[in-house]
Formats: structure tokens, sequence, C-alpha cells
């Protein structure tokens, strides 16, 4: 095996195994940061040594062994700190796990549980929604810092500096290595849902740059969402959420033309839609629903990916079903963006006077005063009205305040559109 060879194989190792090996460190240092320097430490193990000697067959159990070892080391140089019986303990332990003939139990997590922990913990309230985002796609996304950064379009510096901070206060704040219970269970699965779902969104529609999608980040938030599903398997809106990205990942081919444009919902090519993400998908709601799941946010939401995965074309889609979805998702979760989601769905369903009429109750709504798809959703409402003028100043609008390349193109091709009265592109 040639040294490039070998490197590969090693990446390809390290997006699959790191998550399990930190996850499994942290709960043997009760230290994420000091769990990822270790693990950091064997993948560096494993450069020098896999290109001589090969991958070998099992490499995550490699990885925890090599990293539990250096654990040891560290333990044993820090034998004179305060803690000194308690760390002597882990060492002890260490040392048991290592006597195992079998490499696999180096690795072995039957049920997940220190995945499902180190979900957790990276996605605490304590940190910031950024540092959250920054430490889940590092830790369990297997991402390297300048992956991050390009995917999100900062700096790497403010990247790295987000991770190192989020580690920091995740120790100072003496954060424990565990699953929550009871109501604090729920609090803190809102915030990893919410988390895994921004990571998602953000490649969907990525909010700025020249790219209309960043397809690799919804891979990675699906990972992330599939993994959290077969560890949380009695939590509905896990699987909604699941649902809901499966369906909507299922139109990524088709949400792009040759060169990159983007290509609205109801002008996509649904041949080109993924039917097994799709089937996938609505497995996952079902899955929600039987837990009794049905009518979380999350689940709402895959309920009304779902209609538009059902219809066969365009003209079938159950407008309708979508009002009374977004209706029911606006008492449970209100908001000026539901609000306005809202007013799409029943401008489609029953004019687009109506949905209008919506629309124009979120004009000064602070929040939404920036908000580039409020005047673009007036724009097309304005135009099916045969308000061509009005229309064509609030594609502009929406034009100005995009901060994407291809979303900003296609709003100005809509506002030319108006000046000649075509359907707009």
């Amino acid at each position: 095996m040639s040294v490039s060879e070998a490197h590969r194989a090693i990446d390809a190792v390290w997006r699959i195994e790191s998550a399990r090996v930190i996850a499994g460190l942290a709960r043997m240092v009760g230290d994420v940061g000091q769990a990822e320097d270790l693990a950091q430490d064997a993948l560096l193990a494993a450069l020098e040594k896999w290109p001589q000697t090969g991958v070998p067959d099992n490499p995550g159990a490699w990885l925890m062994a090599t990293a539990k070892h250096r654990a040891i080391d560290l333990l044993r140089r820090n034998t004179r700190l305060t803690h000194k019986h308690e760390q002597l303990a882990h060492e002890i332990e260490f040392q048991r796990e290592l006597a195992e003939p079998d490499l696999d139990a180096a690795i072995d997590d039957p049920v997940g549980d220190d995945l499902l922990r180190l979900i957790f913990t990276c996605c605490h309230p304590v940190l910031s929604t950024e540092a959250r985002v920054a430490l889940t796609l590092r830790l369990l996304g297997g991402l390297t810092t300048e992956e991050i950064a390009r995917a999100f379009l900062v700096p790497t510096p403010t990247v790295a500096q987000r991770i190192v901070r989020a580690k920091k206060t995740l120790a100072e704040a003496r954060v424990p290595f565990e699953v929550p219970r009871g109501d604090e269970l729920d609090a803190r699965l809102s915030s990893v849902l919410g988390v895994i779902y921004l990571v998602f969104n953000e490649g969907y529609s990525a909010t700025a740059g020249d790219d209309w999608m960043r397809p690799s980040l919804c891979e990675d938030a699906l990972r992330l969402g599939r993994i959290l599903a077969e560890l949380a398997r009695n939590e509905p809106e896990v699987h909604g959420l699941v649902a809901l990205m499966e369906i909507q990942a299922s139109r990524l081919r088709a949400r792009t033309g040759p060169r990159g444009e983007p290509v609205l919902l109801l002008d996509q090519d649904r041949a080109r839609w993924d039917q097994l993400l799709i089937r996938r998908g609505l497995a996952a709601l079902e899955r929600a629903a039987a837990l009794g799941g049905g009518f979380g946010p999350y689940a709402l939401q895959a309920a009304i990916a779902a209609c538009h995965a059902r219809a066969r074309t365009a003209d079938e889609t159950d407008w309708p079903r979508i009002a009374a979805l977004y209706d029911a998702l606006s008492q449970l979760t209100p908001s000026p963006v539901v609000e306005l989601n809202r007013a799409v769905a029943l401008g489609m369903a029953y004019g687009p006077a109506a949905g209008l009429a919506l629309a124009d109750q979120l004009l000064e709504v602070p929040s939404m005063k920036s908000y580039h798809l409020l005047p673009s959703v007036r724009g097309d409402l304005l135009f099916k009205l045969g308000r061509l003028d009005e229309a064509r100043a609030e594609f502009e609008r929406a034009a100005t305040l995009t901060q994407n390349a291809r979303e900003r193109d296609l709003l100005r091709g809509r506002a030319a559109a108006c000046a000649t009265g075509e359907a707009a592109a």
C-alpha cells in the first residue's frame, strides 16, 4: 500500500470511527477536550504505522487501544495532581480493559451509550449555538476545522477559537458526560435536534456564498440524525426530524440546473427525486406517529414535506392539507417564518389574495425587515395577482437582501420577468 493510499484509507476510517473513539475516551477521562487530544494522538500513530503495516482488520479498535495506552501514560505523568487516587482508579480500569484479549472489546458499545452522551455534551446549552455546531461537526461529524470553516464561510481561526472555547467551557462548567433524564432530557434533546437541523438547513439552502446548496452538510446532518434515531429509538421527534431530512434530501439532485442555477420546488423534475430517501422518510414519519409524536414540530414539517413527496406532479399537491398542517405548526411553534410559509400554502390552496393578506401582516415585524424571503414571497403573490410593478419591486428588494449569489441571480431573473409579464423563472 502506497503512502497516499494509506492516507486515504486512514481519512475514511477516521470519518467513520472518530466519534466512537472520542466518545469512549470521554467516558473514561471525563473530559471531551482531553478525549479528542488522545484520539488525535492515536490518529498520528496510525499515520506513522499503517503505511508500513497496512490498515488493521479492526481499525476502530486499534485506534481506541492506542488512545488508551496514551491515556495511561498521561495519567502516570500526572500522579502528583490533586486527584491522584481518582486518576489511579481510572488507570486501573484502563489496564483491566486493555488486558482483554479481544480488540473488539476496546471499542465495543453495543447500545451506543457513549455516542449518545457525546451528542448531548456537544449540544449542551452552556455553549452558544455556533459553538455547538462547530463542536458537533468536529467530534461527531469527523470534519476538520478547515472543512467546517469552508462549509459556513467563516475564517478558519474563528472556527478554531469556537472549538477551543467550547471544550474549555464544558470543562470549566463541569458538564457531566451523561444523558440527561426527565424534564432536562426534553430541554436538551431540543438543543440536539436544533443543532442537527441547523446544519442540514445550511446545506440545503446556503445562507451565503456562490453555491445554492452544500450537499455535504446535508449528508453530515442526516448521518448524525440517523445515529441519534438508533440511539434514542423511543423519542418520536428524533424520528420526525430524520423523516423531514430524508424527504428534503431526496430533492437535492433536482434543486439545481445544469449550470448550478436554483430550480424551485414546483419546477423540479420529480423523476430526479430519490425514491429510496422518500421511502425512508415516510417510514420514519410513520415511526414517529406510532410513538405518539405525529404532531411534534419536526413531524409536522415532515408531514408537509411528505405531501410534496407523494404528489406525482406539482398540480397534484394537496395544498389544503399543507395549509392545515401549517395551521397546526403555527399553533405549536408560532413564529414569523412559520407564518410566511403558511402564507405561501394559503396562496396555493385558496388563491394569492389570501396568501398576500397574511404576508402583509409580517411587514412590520422587526425580525422580518431584513429577511429576504418575505419580499420574495410577496413578489410571487403579487405577480400572480397581476400587480407586476409591485412584484418587480419586491423581487429586486429580495435580491438586495440575500447573501447567496445563486439566489440573487434567481430573484433578479424573476424581477426581469415582471417587466414582460412572463411567468417568473
